[in-house]
């Protein structure tokens, strides 16, 4: 096999900080570079090297113009009011009942249509700015969170028969908050897009059920993956003081959530655990709650409150680098943190994958899961021992978990399988066969 340099356009609506789609794009570029391959990057915001980037704002899903779009044909505001009827001035005179949920206010097409052609216009620009000979779409195509630019990826691929491979984290029919919407004509043309030239890529074998039954689309499965061939480097100096800065006393367990404050995470479960132990204990949340709102943090907060267990929201201490908060407190990176934790918790009820069970395992910590339905059938019959529960909190749960606690020798040995699993089927060269059979494919075998 000839081994050819090619140039790799990424196309995401961001690639920075630590959401699932920025880590797993980090990771494919690294294999790919490991290849010979050369990537690049398109994206309303981006953090990756200026020289190999492209950033056009309005492809950002939280611009001021998609956010407002999203309000539109999401949120259910289009109702029989004043306000909708003297929103369709173009037909409020043919048909007096037409007003719902599914009605799309004309201006709003018009305004998909400008940003999705303007879209469409920097998409030529950065595939002839840096000579690309193929595109990874990372979830843009895939969740809808910013309609003109899954339009315009679609049209572009339509129109230039650019070898293609869809990256897909999210569908649309897997959240709620777009089960009822004005954009069904959107959703269908572009989320996913059915074109020759675009090889699908998903994260899990429910999701290849899923989009070959919707759209009749053979799809790939490639699950999310860590390096597990290197392992993680020994805590240093810098970290030792992880467990005091969080208000961990001597004797106290410590209990890392690492996930943002949102639903789906069922973080109640882990406050749950630790009301239930009875052993001493503080839980530590790692990141913030993000651009879903606060309402489920606050409740997070007044339920830990009525149980009577500490909680801490870490997230200004924990970022992508290592450095210094405005009032002087040390900040540490996620993998600073997890080889002092005593067991994770990650009580999901939805994810696509599930990244924290993977730097779980990599660093060899216990953890608490959800039988969440991915889990369930992807990464537990694997052979991975955890602690789990199916929905709620039971006693066979609370006696598992106090049992590894107290016992860190079972502990360590779950640990060392959970490696040897994981290495065998959650890889970087897991990654790099499958890259190299999907480039064979679109190229030929000049990859």
């Amino acid at each position: 096999m000839t081994n050819l340099s090619r140039h790799i356009g990424f196309i995401s609506t961001r690639f920075a900080g630590t959401d699932g789609v920025s880590l797993e794009t980090e990771k494919w570029a690294t294999v790919l570079e490991r290849l010979g391959h050369k990537c690049f990057y398109f994206a309303g915001e981006c953090d990756r090297d200026s020289d190999k980037s492209q950033i056009v704002p309005e492809a950002f899903y939280q611009h001021p113009a998609i956010d407002a779009i999203n309000k539109q044909a999401y949120s259910g505001s289009w109702t029989v009011t004043e306000e909708a009827h003297a929103a369709h001035p173009e037909i409020a005179a043919l048909y007096k009942d037409f007003f719902s949920i599914y009605v799309r206010p004309p201006h709003m097409t018009r305004r998909v249509n400008e940003l999705k052609e303007y879209l469409k216009e920097q998409l030529y620009e950065f595939a002839h700015r840096f000579d690309l000979e193929m595109l990874i779409i990372e979830n843009a195509v895939t969740i809808p969170l910013n309609l003109p630019l899954g339009l315009a990826l679609t049209e572009f691929i339509a129109e230039t028969g650019f070898p293609t491979i869809a990256h897909h984290h999210d569908f649309h029919w897997e959240r709620q908050r777009f089960q009822v919407n004005c954009v069904g004509d959107y959703l269908a043309a572009a989320f996913p897009p059915t074109l020759p030239s675009i090889r699908h890529v998903v994260i899990n074998s429910i999701q290849a059920q899923q989009i070959a039954s919707r759209y009749g689309v053979t799809s790939r499965v490639i699950p999310n993956v860590m390096d597990f061939d290197s392992h993680p480097p020994d805590p240093d100096d810098y970290t030792q003081s992880v467990r005091t800065d969080f208000g961990i006393q001597s004797g106290e367990y410590f209990f890392l959530q690492p996930t943002r404050v949102i639903q789906r995470k069922g973080i109640e479960h882990a406050v749950e655990l630790v009301r239930r132990l009875e052993l001493p204990a503080k839980l530590v949340i790692s990141h913030a709650s993000g651009d879903e709102g606060t309402d489920y943090e606050q409740r997070v907060r007044e339920y830990a409150h009525l149980l009577d267990v500490t909680v801490r929201f870490e997230s200004d201490q924990v970022q992508d680098e290592r450095g210094t908060t405005k009032d002087g407190k040390k900040i540490y990176t996620l993998g600073d943190i997890y080889p002092h934790a005593d067991l994770i918790t990650y009580p999901s009820s939805i994810e696509g994958f599930g990244n924290a069970f993977l730097e779980a395992v990599y660093y060899h910590r216990p953890i608490l899961v959800n039988n969440y339905s991915i889990y369930e059938v992807d990464i537990k019959p694997k052979g991975f021992r955890a602690i789990w529960f199916d929905g709620f909190i039971s006693a066979d749960t609370l006696k598992k978990a106090r049992e590894i606690l107290l016992n860190p020798g079972e502990a360590e040995e779950w640990a060392e399988e959970n490696y040897e699993l994981a290495k065998r089927h959650f890889s970087f060269a897991v990654l790099e066969r499958r890259l190299q059979s999907i480039l064979a494919d679109c190229f030929g075998q000049q990859v």
